[in-house]
């Protein structure tokens, strides 16, 4: 027995071609077919392998090796750290394990020293023999490798007391950054599968329908649709053949939640699906991952060659009757084909369109058959929800908007990363509490939430509780949990224009409102960051903004002008600054930018004037210069060069 996954003596007789249905909870409980204590003895072990009791002698690091630790460099901490323990004959006391990602990337590479949870950033290799030598021989902490609260500046010493987490309600990311993803037994080890089996062998498919339903569990790829309402819609389908698809083609730029939960929890996603496949009456699974995420389909590979092994996913899962098997699909990243029907476009091996709608996927969805698509992060709620109760799950979250949902923060703020909280949260707790507030001491401006076609929504909309219909009504989406935090420095012109920049890019140009309307909008905007706005734009942009959101033929092209209206709505004036006064307010828009040098601190010591390469700047040695601003051409090098802070622009 060299695994928590494998047969204990030879009375085990488990395997895909002669499956049990106690599999799963033998490996935790047993063995429950034969009175054996050496085999209790083995799983035991197996097990406190794997969680480390408190009061153990014994230690186990955790390193995560999601993409973002990994690209800092955290492999080669592995590889150190085990050279390091051999050295120092530590090898059979401390055990070293690779995780997924924890979230908090931008303070990697991140290392948890278990039982007693110590929690070391930003480690490099050189730091890897005082880690040992100090803390796993000595006792001592390596101080200097905590993390320090940039509010505060207090350090914490363990994992649950960094603020960033300890404001969090991790549902989902529970296992990311704590188990293996690269091994089963972990996930199991974890109530992993054990709610398949209650599926399988305590309900029947409407049952676990209702449940989902009870749960109040929604669509957490954008739309918010209920779950449990579109798994009943693809059961009432006629048709011998139906399917279940993951939509992992996670293309807002900044999010990387679907990645995450793949890379640190593939298993979460498969039970998901394969609870999915029992309700609906699926035998077929697809998931649709973006090519550019390499590690996620790596695992996802693992994982999905593991369980088969284990008779997990196949024929007669835990000889239930249940057949289910999963294939991935790779995508070559268009935005679009994160709306739903153009993805199974795509997967049936044509170019990613979307359809017109109706027939909706669950009538008519890949290859014409009935089809239940959702997306990775709502797929990893299914097993808590089936284990725990669609109650429990509804006891979270406010009247319509249930349990938890993970955002991407990130922009200008302390504490950037994944964040998973309860709906209902504000923003203000979000990103004055998890986030950690503002950088550098700046204002607060605006967020805007719901990736590229979402809305930015100021201060005042600060104390909103998160939910799919508060955020609807303030003129913004839930989208699938991008949120970027902007600063007093933030042009919300030049905002809308980066946001439509992208999605007239990603415009698969299918149907003309879509097509032509996103390029006249961003056509427009341009205009009006390069101070050749005129008074009639903001009028037009409403118009064309209102025509494109009500006659786009999908979701990309309906949502797309949300950046403008929300701008528009909470920020005109800084449209009418810059048509009217030729002016941007936070001095972003190079156009409007007028360059100046303060005669009070200029020294006349002539850096700004040989760094211009325009010859605009001119004055005598020791003395006030001047920017003739007819040559200037706003390419800022005299503010860089300047060591006194005297060229200002306005």
């Amino acid at each position: 027995m060299k695994s928590l996954m494998d047969k204990c003596c030879e009375k085990c007789f488990h395997s895909p071609a002669s499956p049990c249905k106690d599999y799963i909870k033998c490996r935790r409980q047993g063995p429950l077919c034969h009175e054996d204590e050496s085999c209790r003895a083995k799983y035991k072990a197996f097990l406190e392998d794997i969680h480390l009791p408190e009061d153990s002698s014994r230690r186990q690091i955790l390193i995560c090796a999601g993409t973002g630790c990994t690209s800092s460099g955290s492999r080669k901490l592995v590889d150190a750290l085990v050279e390091e323990l051999q050295k120092q004959g530590l090898q059979d006391r401390v055990s070293v394990k690779i995780t997924g990602c924890h979230g908090f990337c931008e303070q990697g590479p991140l290392m948890i020293v278990e039982p007693q949870k110590i929690f070391y950033t930003r480690v490099q290799v050189e730091d890897i023999p005082e880690i040992v030598a100090g803390h796993l021989v000595g006792g001592q902490v390596v101080e200097r490798l905590l993390y320090v609260d940039p509010a505060t500046g207090e350090k914490s010493l363990t994992y649950e007391t960094v603020p960033f987490y300890a404001k969090q309600k991790r549902l989902v990311l529970a296992n990311c950054g704590h188990i293996n993803p690269e091994e089963i037994a972990d996930y199991v080890a974890n109530d992993g599968y054990l709610a398949l089996t209650k599926a399988l062998f305590e309900m029947t498919p409407e049952q676990v329908i209702e449940e989902v339903k009870i749960s109040g569990l929604r669509g957490r790829g954008g739309a918010g649709f209920p779950t449990g309402m579109k798994w009943s819609f693809v059961r009432a389908a006629e048709g011998d053949k139906k399917y279940v698809v993951c939509n992992a083609d996670e293309g807002d730029p900044g999010a990387f939640m679907d990645r995450s939960v793949l890379e640190g929890d593939p298993h979460a996603v498969l039970e998901g699906m394969l609870i999915c496949g029992y309700a609906v009456g699926a035998d077929e699974g697809y998931i649709y991952v973006r090519a550019e995420y390499p590690l996620a389909i790596h695992r996802l590979k693992i994982a999905i060659a593991q369980a088969e092994e284990c008779g997990l996913i196949g024929d007669n899962i835990l000889n239930s009757g249940f057949n289910f098997h999963i294939k991935i699909k790779a995508g070559a990243g268009a935005f679009v084909c994160g709306e739903e029907t153009a993805l199974l476009t795509s997967i049936e091996g044509n170019r990613g369109m979307p359809r017109p709608r109706p027939p909706f996927p669950a009538q008519k969805g890949l290859w014409g058959k009935p089809t239940n698509i959702n997306n990775v992060e709502t797929f990893a709620n299914v097993p808590l929800i089936i284990r725990n109760g669609g109650a429990w799950y509804a006891a979270m979250g406010t009247e319509k908007s249930k349990g938890t949902k993970i955002f991407a923060l990130t922009g200008k703020v302390n504490n950037t990363g994944l964040v998973e909280v309860p709906m209902g949260i504000t923003m203000r707790e979000i990103i004055f509490g998890v986030g950690g507030g503002i950088r550098d001491g700046k204002k607060f401006k605006a967020v805007q939430i719901g990736g590229p076609s979402g809305g930015c929504l100021p201060e005042e909309q600060l104390d909103l509780p998160i939910d799919y219909e508060s955020l609807t009504s303030a003129g913004a989406i839930m989208g699938s949990g991008g949120l970027v935090v902007m600063d007093e420095t933030t042009c919300m012109v030049d905002v809308a224009r980066f946001f439509l920049n992208f999605t007239q890019a990603e415009s698969c140009g299918k149907c003309t409102p879509c097509r032509e309307g996103t390029k006249r909008m961003l056509e427009i905007l341009t205009r009006i960051c390069e101070g050749q706005g005129k008074e009639e734009d903001i009028e037009t942009l409403e118009r064309l903004a209102r025509v494109v959101k009500s006659t786009a033929l999908c979701g990309l092209g309906q949502t797309c002008p949300n950046p403008i209206l929300s701008t528009l709505r909470y920020f005109r004036d800084e449209y009418e600054a810059h048509i009217r006064d030729k002016r941007c307010p936070a001095r972003v828009c190079q156009a409007l930018l007028v360059y100046t040098i303060n005669a009070e601190k200029c020294t006349g010591c002539g850096s700004c004037a040989r760094a211009c390469p325009a010859g605009a700047i001119s004055g005598e040695k020791k003395q006030p210069h001047v920017i003739d601003i007819s040559r200037c051409i706003k390419c800022g090098n005299c503010m860089q060069k300047c060591k006194f802070g005297a060229v200002e622009k306005a």
